[in-house]
Parts: C-alpha cells; sequence; structure tokens
C-alpha cells in the first residue's frame, strides 16, 4: 500500500498483524510505516498511526523544550507537534512541500511528528529484522527495535526500526504530563 493510499484513508492500513518486532523475528509478519529524518529512513508500527497531514505551524508552548513545535487544534484535540529532526539534532531543518506531520496514538494520547517525507507502508518478514546494535552508554537508543532491510529491484536500503510509543513517552519528551 502507498503512502498516498494511506493519506486518503489512514484505516485501510491497519491490519492484526504483531506490533512487536521479536514477534516480527519469530514469522509473522510486520507492518511498518516508512519516513525519511534527513539522510536516514526510519520504520514505525503502522498500528500507532491514526493520520499523516501536510505540515502547519503549530502554536507555540512557552518554555517548552526546542523540539516540541507547539500544538495544533485536530478536531477539537489539542495535539503536541514534536519535530523529529530537531529531537535527533538533525542539521538543516527545512519545512517545504514534503514536510508532513504523522498523527500518533501513543500512551493513550495523540502526538504529531514532524518528519521530512513518507516513504511507503512496508511489510517486513522476519528475515528482513535484524537486533538493534549495542551502543555505548553515551548513546540512548533503547527506542531502537532493529533494523529492517527492504529490496527494491536490485538495490537494498536499510529502515531504523523504532518504538515510536517508548520514544515519546520517555521523561525528557515531558508528553505524558501534559
Amino acid at each position: 500500500m502507498s503512502a498516498a493510499t494511506l493519506l486518503e484513508s489512514p484505516t485501510a492500513a491497519r491490519s492484526t498483524l504483531p506490533a512487536s518486532p521479536a514477534q516480527a523475528v519469530h514469522g509473522t509478519p510486520r507492518e511498518v510505516l516508512s519516513f525519511k529524518l534527513g539522510a536516514e529512513e526510519y520504520g514505525i508500527d503502522i498500528l500507532k498511526v491514526q493520520e499523516i497531514r501536510g505540515y502547519e505551524q503549530p502554536t507555540r508552548i512557552a518554555n517548552a523544550p526546542g523540539f516540541m513545535k507547539g500544538v495544533v487544534n485536530l478536531r477539537g484535540v489539542i495535539v503536541p507537534i514534536v519535530d523529529m529532526r530537531l529531537r535527533f539534532e538533525l542539521e538543516d531543518v527545512k519545512y517545504d512541500a514534503f514536510t508532513v506531520v504523522i498523527i500518533l496514538n501513543v500512551a493513550s494520547r495523540t502526538v504529531g511528528i514532524v518528519v521530512d517525507s513518507v516513504s511507503d507502508v512496508l511489510e517486513l518478514h522476519g528475515d528482513q529484522i535484524k537486533p538493534a546494535p549495542e551502543f555505548n552508554g553515551t548513546i540512548a537508543a533503547t527506542y531502537i527495535t532493529g533494523l529492517g532491510t527492504v529490496k527494491t529491484g536490485d538495490a537494498e536500503r536499510m529502515l531504523i526500526l523504532m518504538d515510536i510509543e517508548q520514544l515519546l513517552s520517555s521523561a525528557e519528551m515531558g508528553l505524558m504530563d501534559l
């Protein structure tokens, strides 16, 4: 299913596939939404995605961390917006026609994340997912669940698979206290 189809019908991509990377490793496929941040491509569990929207300037909240762009009113629900490029300290953050906000349902909250672009909805099987590498103590990467390999023709690309709920509900994000 393409990202364009997901934009038209966010619930069309939902299925009963497991969300856990451990389940995908054991043979049950897993669907992820792939998106780009800078030169890297990431994947998150499609079941966490509510919808994808074009970027609109949120209302800034005083004393919020720099990566917290502010809030938007989404059909009566106030949604905090996190710019993942700023959160991951990427340089050269630009907002253009490809910049989108992925609206997520995490930890019983609705949260939006700003990304450079949405690529596709992909089904990954266990043989396409490798465990996350071990990092030293200076890199907090507990939200990285694995690395997915996607083959397109003769080319392969790698996806960094994230537990977006764990990332957004971490204490440093401060979102679950809002």
